[in-house]
C-alpha cells in the first residue's frame, strides 16, 4: 500500500474530524492502524485527546488566573522568618553518633592457603581421603593443556603460579576423574543425611 495525495487526503480529514486511527486504518483499507499512526506523526497533524474535537491552530494568550481566597487557616499561620545568610567562621560541627562499621572479610593475599570452605565439611571423610590420595598421583596440569579426557578439577589458589588442574582421566561424560566426582556428585540422601 502506498500513501497517495488523495489517501493523505482523506486521512488528515478523517483526523481533523476526531475519528480514531482504527477507524481511519479501516476506511482507508490494506493499512494498520500502526500505519495510521506513524503517517500522523510524519504529517506533523496535531496530537488530541480521544473523544474532543481537534485543537486550534491559533494560539490564545493564556491570562494568569487570580488568586484564590485565602482560607481562615492560612490567614492564621505566620510563614517563617527568612534569616538573611550570615557569614560564620567555621566551627567544628557536634559528632553526630555513628552508625557501627561493619566488618569485611579478611582479603587473603595470593599465595596463603583459602581457609576451610563451609562446603568442605559436607564432604564425606572417605571422598576427601581418595582426593588427597589422587592429587598425590595427579598430573598437574595447566589451563591449556586440559583435554575432554583430563580432569579438570582446580587444586591450589588462581592467582599463584602454583595452581593447577588434575589432568588424570576423566570418566565418561563427567569433567572430573573419579575421585573428584565423589566429591563434586554426591547422592542427594548422603547430603540430607550429613545437615541431620
Amino acid at each position: 500500500m502506498s500513501w497517495t495525495d488523495e489517501r493523505v487526503e482523506t486521512l488528515k480529514k478523517m483526523w481533523g474530524d476526531g475519528q480514531s486511527a482504527s477507524q481511519i486504518a479501516k476506511e482507508l483499507g490494506g493499512v494498520t492502524r500502526n500505519a495510521v499512526i506513524g503517517k500522523v506523526h510524519r504529517l506533523g497533524l496535531s496530537n488530541r485527546v480521544a473523544g474532543t474535537p481537534p485543537v486550534k491552530a491559533a494560539v490564545e494568550p493564556v491570562m494568569p488566573k487570580p488568586a484564590a481566597p485565602k482560607s481562615p487557616v492560612q490567614e492564621t499561620v505566620p510563614a517563617p522568618e527568612e534569616k538573611p545568610m550570615q557569614e560564620t567562621k567555621s566551627e567544628p560541627a557536634a559528632a553526630a553518633p555513628r552508625a557501627p562499621i561493619p566488618t569485611r572479610k579478611a582479603i587473603i593475599p595470593a599465595g596463603q592457603p583459602l581457609p576451610p570452605q563451609p562446603s568442605a565439611n559436607e564432604i564425606s571423610p572417605e571422598a576427601l581421603a581418595s582426593q588427597r590420595e589422587v592429587e598425590k598421583k595427579a598430573k598437574r596440569l595447566t589451563l591449556m593443556e586440559l583435554t575432554e579426557r583430563t580432569c579438570k578439577w582446580p587444586i591450589g589458589d588462581p592467582a599463584t603460579p602454583d595452581f593447577w588442574f588434575c589432568g588424570l582421566p576423566s570418566e565418561q561424560g563427567k569433567p572430573y576423574c573419579e575421585a573428584h566426582v565423589g566429591v563434586a556428585f554426591q547422592p542427594m540422601s548422603s547430603r540430607r543425611d550429613r545437615r541431620r
